[in-house]
């Protein structure tokens, strides 16, 4: 049985920590800074480092691999068409990678950055996926690389996965997310309940993941292109209609970047 739990990293950042409680090893995923982790190991003494997962290659993703390499021998692995420090396992869509006995498959969901890739296993009892800056609570992260025709299929095959899947995203957007959710489905009592829930965690400095595939479904407006209303609101924004979910997905992003 894998326990995670969320290290807190820069303003907002999580680096995720997979624990496998029984031999006492554990795992980390986009540690952008080493001092968290460090942190941790140094208050639980006898826990070995075992593996660094990466998503994808901004800093705040992956400044603290090359050190907590050196200190721990930890076994990197990372997206295979970006540069990763101290990599030592490319990863590519459709490979698999086990991590303190649970296999991963590997997704390519390109668009923040080209070569993003995100980690899922069915096999706990729930589901869960490790979506770096492609999915976010209630959002999806910028285009800095990639490109609408790129980003919504990406963010679609995730929408695909069961229901029940958790998501451990890397930042703690929700709430900003939210409002933006508000403004693109004003009348959408899912996204409403949503904002009310995480404000309240928010106002008391809780974090609001992981959330769920399910939830996604509901109230992010980037898996929502397919809905009327959303759409409506799309075509408001730029002017004109927009004819299919990628253009969709394209007015919104651009909206949310201005926001």
């Amino acid at each position: 049985m894998i326990q995670i739990d969320a290290l807190p990293a820069f303003s907002d950042n999580y680096i995720w920590l997979l624990q496998d409680t029984a031999k006492r090893r554990c795992a980390v995923v986009d540690p952008g800074d080493a001092s968290p982790v460090e942190s941790w190991l140094q208050a639980n003494p006898g826990w070995t480092l075992d593996t660094i997962m990466i998503t994808h290659h901004h800093h705040d993703h992956v400044g603290g691999v090359e050190r907590l390499k050196q200190l721990t021998g930890a076994h990197v692995c990372g997206p295979a068409n970006e540069q990763i420090p101290g990599r030592d396992q490319a990863l590519d869509d459709g490979d698999q990678v086990t991590v303190l006995g649970v296999t991963f498959q590997v997704l390519a969901v390109p668009g923040h950055t080209l070569g993003h890739i995100a980690y899922y296993s069915d096999q706990p009892a729930t589901p869960l996926l490790f979506s770096g800056d492609t999915l976010f609570a209630a959002g999806c992260g910028r285009m800095f690389e990639g490109r609408p025709e790129q980003m919504q299929p990406a963010l679609s095959r995730l929408a695909a996965l069961p229901e029940q899947t958790k998501v451990y995203c890397a930042h703690e957007y929700t709430l900003s997310n939210l409002r933006f959710a508000k403004a693109v489905e004003p009348s959408n009592r899912h996204i409403q309940q949503r904002f009310d829930e995480v404000t309240r965690l928010r106002a008391e400095q809780r974090i609001t993941l992981p959330s769920t595939i399910g939830l996604e479904r509901l109230t992010n407006p980037f898996l929502r292109t397919a809905e009327t209303l959303v759409k409506q609101k799309a075509d408001e924004w730029k002017g004109h209609s927009n004819d299919s979910q990628v253009t969709v997905f394209a007015a919104l992003r651009s909206w949310k970047d201005s926001f």
